[in-house]
């Protein structure tokens, strides 16, 4: 009998994953999607891609009656797919597009964002995912983009380790998502002393370019996100002693709006973005009663099911979600945390006669002011992002790329269309 050392079965081992990995990669073609023959096979890896297996809890984001749904919204964007060239088989996809951006300390920056990277459960670990993420900067270089931007959660270390060990991405920054769950104790009761009051587009745009002086990141086209179909408008919450001070403001010409206090009172500001019309949430369970007691271990299921409207006990859960989502939040003033809850309860009402829609959704960054006063129930779930970039084109000035590339962004705007 030959005894084989540990260590030349672990080198044996390696070397077999190398050759697996180097001919998976070898018969793999990245190229564009096509939307007229591509739509059932990205279905099918979508579907194959579901978070969890079919045993288990699975949330799923269902974008395949539009693949380009979460980038049609941005006028320069693609959608690349990774294709076994024998079978013509779909095995992994990627979505990206371009923005341009502006930072606290005055300087504009055009932005790639990679959006939905899929791979098959099976192609996994065989360089797919890198070699969609190198296609799809190699993309965003061609098109004049200067960094390329993504999005992670915190726990999802094989995400974090691609871009950050393969790709060479750096932090830029760390936000939080709060969700709260649409529930009737949390709609019934707005103060009698707030008033809530809805703007112009036209004055809403020329109040954003305002507030962005303060962000450390901010979107440049805050116009066409706020007359996109999906946005349902923007509102100011106020204190009705302090008195209504929009009418003044639309009498004001753009420059001294610009250059003015707006009030001396408190405020927030707050615009509402449709994610019902967007995609399609779905939520999973299949056996769910066998394993109840695993799951309420590791994760809050009694907080989870309560914000969709569903029970634990059922046996089968499968019923399509969705969600408003909170963004452009900016407050000023001394007492401010009143307004910030009575622009969740007006969003619960808002959500409350859409259908299929169970909760109402914000990201803030940590460094944001209005992190803290996000009302803080027993229902509400947190959930911790980070937010990756990396420099692409070696033009540009060092001085304004040192608190991008640092991770020094703190106090950014969430755009909508990313998430």
């Amino acid at each position: 009998m030959i005894s084989i050392p540990t260590a030349s079965l672990a080198s044996f081992s390696q070397r077999e994953e190398m050759v697996d990995q180097y001919h998976a990669e070898s018969k793999i073609l990245i190229r564009e999607f096509n939307s007229d023959v591509d739509v059932n096979m990205v279905r099918k890896l979508e579907s194959d891609c579901e978070i969890g297996t079919k045993k288990m809890l699975s949330i799923f984001t269902n974008i395949t009656s539009d693949p380009l749904s979460r980038i049609r919204f941005y006028p320069l964007h693609v959608m690349l797919v990774a294709e076994l060239v024998e079978s013509r088989e779909l095995v992994g996809a990627v979505r990206g597009c371009i923005k341009s951006v502006g930072t606290l300390s005055g300087s504009i920056l055009k932005m790639g964002c990679i959006l939905g990277l899929r791979v098959s459960p099976t192609y996994r670990r065989k360089g797919v995912a890198l070699k969609l993420v190198t296609a799809v900067e190699e993309w965003m270089l061609r098109n004049g983009a200067e960094y390329a931007f993504l999005a992670t959660e915190k726990g999802n270390n094989a995400s974090k380790n691609l871009f950050t060990i393969k790709c060479n991405y750096v932090n830029l920054s760390s936000l939080v998502i709060f969700a709260h769950p649409i529930t009737s104790s949390h709609i019934n009761h707005i103060s009698k002393d707030i008033k809530i009051e809805k703007l112009d587009t036209d004055l809403a745009i020329s109040l954003y370019k305002r507030i962005s002086r303060v962000k450390d990141l901010y979107s440049l086209d805050m116009d066409a996100i706020l007359k996109e179909k999906l946005n349902l408008g923007t509102w100011v919450s106020y204190y009705k002693e302090e008195g209504c001070w929009l009418n003044s403001l639309s009498k004001v010409n753009n420059q001294q709006f610009m250059s003015n206090e707006i009030s001396s009172g408190s405020w927030v500001i707050f615009s509402i973005w449709n994610t019902c019309e967007a995609y399609n949430y779905k939520l999973q369970v299949r056996n769910a009663q066998s394993l109840i007691n695993y799951f309420l271990a590791t994760l809050d299921l009694e907080r989870i099911f309560p914000c969709l409207g569903m029970s634990v006990n059922g046996s089968n859960i499968c019923r399509p979600f969705g969600f408003l989502f909170l963004y452009g939040i900016h407050g000023e003033g001394e007492n401010i945390g009143n307004l910030m809850e009575s622009i969740w309860r007006f969003a619960s009402r808002v959500g409350k006669g859409m259908k299929d829609c169970r909760m109402v959704v914000t990201e803030l960054g940590f460094g944001d002011p209005l992190a803290t006063h996000v009302p803080q129930t027993t229902s509400m779930s947190c959930i911790e992002d980070l937010w990756y970039t990396k420099r692409l084109s070696s033009v540009g000035d060092d001085e304004n790329d040192k608190p991008v590339m640092k991770g020094e962004m703190g106090n950014v705007f969430v755009d909508p269309r990313d998430f």
